[in-house]
């Protein structure tokens, strides 16, 4: 990634949430801005807007696009699917050989991007309202699926039948018989659990966190695995 970013080739990471696609992209680019994107992100968050200072009056301040620009740093569009094509758009002119963007709510002021300058984003396919365009995908040269390392896992020395039973439902899930299975940032949760409430509680999390139409096939998987009944966590009985 850091000689992709010396070529100036843009990089889109995809796969479900929690495969560490932010945790690979802060680990190569330590000078990184993050945009978190969803469905309300807006031109003015990405370029910057009129702000009232304490004097009362107004002031401009840029937003991570202009300062990523001016500053020559890597810029992480995280959940760019989640955001507006139209929003997306005011990002295009900086990622071609332009390299420059116009702030027209800014006296039409041009910044043009600082050696460095560059752009990385993150797309989850199974997030609801998520759509990569054609438009977006074109402007990333190199497209990376990015799925969970059970390997590192269970060198992180998470539960064993925990990821085994992860690596199942992942299987599983590439079958088409389910559609989910948790990824590296559940089985991490997984073991921070079962050090404070023990393993048996975080079996059965594990089994509560799985979306309703998987939770019964999760709750089979999970009972097999380790001989004996789970069901989702819960209270007990209340007096």
């Amino acid at each position: 990634m850091r000689r992709l970013r010396e070529a100036q080739v843009p990089v889109l990471l995809y796969g479900p949430p929690g495969t560490g696609k932010t945790s690979l992209i802060e680990a190569a680019f330590p000078d990184l801005i993050t945009v978190a994107g969803d469905g309300d992100t807006t031109v003015g968050d990405l370029i910057g807007e009129y702000t009232q200072d304490s004097s009362g009056g107004y002031e401009f301040i840029y937003g991570p696009l202009v300062t990523a620009m001016q500053e020559g740093r890597a810029l992480l569009l995280d959940d760019a699917t989640l955001i507006s094509p139209k929003v997306l758009a005011a990002l295009y002119p900086a990622m071609d050989g332009r390299r420059q963007i116009q702030v027209k709510a800014h006296k039409g002021e041009t910044i043009t991007a600082a050696d460095g300058f560059y752009v990385i984003a993150g797309h989850n396919p199974g997030v609801h309202g998520a759509v990569l365009t054609e438009a977006l995908a074109s402007r990333f040269s190199v497209q990376i699926q990015v799925g969970s390392d059970y390997d590192l896992a269970a060198a992180l020395k998470i539960n064993r039948t925990a990821v085994r039973i992860a690596r199942h439902l992942a299987a599983s899930q590439q079958a088409g018989d389910v559609g989910w299975a948790p990824q590296l940032r559940e089985l991490i949760a997984f073991q921070k659990i079962a050090d404070v409430l023990g393993t048996e509680a975080a079996f059965a999390n594990l089994v509560g966190i799985a979306p309703l139409e998987d939770r019964d096939t999760v709750a089979e998987i999970v009972t097999k695995a380790i001989g004996r009944p789970v069901t989702a966590l819960a209270l007990g009985r209340q007096l």
